[in-house]
C-alpha cells in the first residue's frame, strides 16, 4: 500500500474517450473531480477500437483461456456496470457447438464457471430460433452485454450531466496538460509504451430478422470462438477473430469462416444481409494482462486487450481509489 500526495479534488485531464477513457472521466466526475476528456478524433469514434468491439460482458466464459485476474476484475466491472447503467442486458450468454467439436465443448465446460447445461429441449425453451440445432448448450446467467455503439454516447452524456468536459478533435499529450492526467490511448500510447503491440479483432455486421436470439451465442471453433451478438433492429454482429497483425480490415479467409461459421449457427444467416465489415486493433502488453502504471502525476491504463468493455470500469474504479487513498492493486498497478 502506498499513499499518494494527490489532491482528491485536483483537476483530471483523460487522453482518449474511448471504452477505457470514458469510465474513467465518468467515476472520476461522479467523485468532484474538474474532468477533461480529449479525443483527437470526432464525435463519431469511428477510429477507435472501442466502436468495433463486441461489448461482450463476459467473465465466466473468459476463463477457459484468461489468466485469473481477468475474472477477478471482470466480476467486479459486472457489479459496476448495473450499479451506473443499470439498462444494461444481464440476460446470459450460451455456448454451443457441433458433434465434431465434442471435446472441446466439454474441455469448455470444465475450465468455466457458474454454468448450467441445456438439453435441446433448455435450449430451445430459451433461444426458440436455436430449436433443433444443437443438442445441449452451457448457460451463463450473469452474463451480459452491450452495443457498444450505443453505450459510449451513453456513457459520454453520463460524463457531461456529472460535470465533465469532453473535447472532440483534441490531439493533446499529457505534457500540454496540467494536474493528473491519465492516458487511456490505447495502441496510440505505443510513443511511450514500447511493449504494446495490437491484436486484430475482426467484425461484421449482418441484418436478419429471420433469427431472433436475446443474448449472445459462442460457438467453439476450430481457430476462434465465434460470438454472435444480438444487436438491435434485426442487426447481428459476428467476431470475433484475434490475429497478431496491426493491418486494418477483413481479410477474405476471417470474412469465409466467419460466415461459414454463422451459417452453421442457424442457416438463416446465409440469407442475411451483409451491412458492415471492420477491424480494430486490441492494445495488447506481452502477457496479454492489463496494466495501470504510475509516474507521479501521470497515469497510464492500457493492455486491456480483447476485455476493454469488461475490465474498463473496474480498472477505472482502481485508478480512483490510488488517486483518494494511494490504495495499490498490486496484480494490475506498477509505479514507474
Amino acid at each position: 500500500m502506498y499513499q499518494t500526495t494527490k489532491r482528491p479534488d485536483s483537476p483530471v485531464s483523460i487522453i482518449g474517450a474511448g471504452i477505457a477513457g470514458a469510465w474513467h472521466a465518468l467515476l472520476f466526475a461522479q467523485a468532484g473531480h474538474a474532468v477533461t476528456l480529449h479525443e483527437r478524433g470526432d464525435e463519431a469514434m469511428t477510429d477507435s477500437t472501442s466502436h468495433w468491439a463486441g461489448g461482450m460482458l463476459a467473465p465466466y466464459c473468459e476463463a477457459e483461456v484468461a489468466e485469473p485476474i481477468i475474472s477477478r476484475l471482470g466480476l467486479r466491472s459486472l457489479d459496476i456496470w448495473r450499479r451506473e447503467l443499470p439498462d444494461t442486458p444481464f440476460n446470459g450468454s450460451l455456448v454451443v457447438a457441433h458433434p465434431r467439436e465434442r471435446n472441446d465443448f466439454e474441455r469448455f465446460a470444465r475450465m468455466t464457471e457458474d454454468h448450467r447445461r441445456l438439453d435441446a429441449a433448455g435450449l430451445a425453451e430459451l433461444e426458440p430460433s436455436l430449436e433443433g440445432r444443437f443438442r445441449d448448450a452451457l448457460f451463463f446467467p450473469a452474463e451480459g452485454h452491450v452495443e457498444p455503439r450505443r453505450v459510449l454516447p451513453k456513457l459520454h452524456e453520463r460524463i457531461r450531466a456529472a460535470g465533465g468536459t469532453i473535447k472532440f478533435c483534441s490531439d493533446v499529450s499529457a505534457n500540454d496538460l496540467d494536474g493528473i492526467v491519465i492516458d487511456c490511448r490505447g495502441i496510440s500510447a505505443r510513443d511511450e509504451q514500447s511493449e504494446l503491440r495490437g491484436v486484430k479483432g475482426e467484425m461484421i455486421l449482418i441484418e436478419t430478422r429471420e433469427v431472433q436470439l436475446a443474448r449472445p451465442v459462442r460457438l467453439i471453433h476450430p481457430r476462434w470462438p465465434l460470438y454472435v451478438i444480438p444487436r438491435e433492429n434485426g442487426l447481428f454482429m459476428l467476431g470475433a477473430t484475434s490475429i497478431e497483425a496491426e493491418d486494418t480490415g477483413v481479410s477474405v479467409r476471417s470474412a469465409l469462416e466467419l460466415l461459414g461459421a454463422a451459417y452453421t449457427v442457424h442457416p438463416a444467416f446465409g440469407e442475411a444481409r451483409i451491412v458492415e465489415f471492420g477491424s480494430g486493433l486490441r492494445p495488447a502488453f506481452p502477457d496479454n494482462l492489463p496494466r495501470i502504471g504510475i509516474r507521479d502525476s501521470r497515469i497510464s491504463v492500457n493492455g486491456l486487450y480483447r476485455h476493454g468493455f469488461l475490465l474498463a470500469p473496474v480498472l477505472a474504479e482502481l485508478t480512483l481509489a490510488y488517486v483518494h487513498r494511494g490504495q495499490i492493486d498490486n496484480e494490475v498497478m506498477q509505479c514507474l
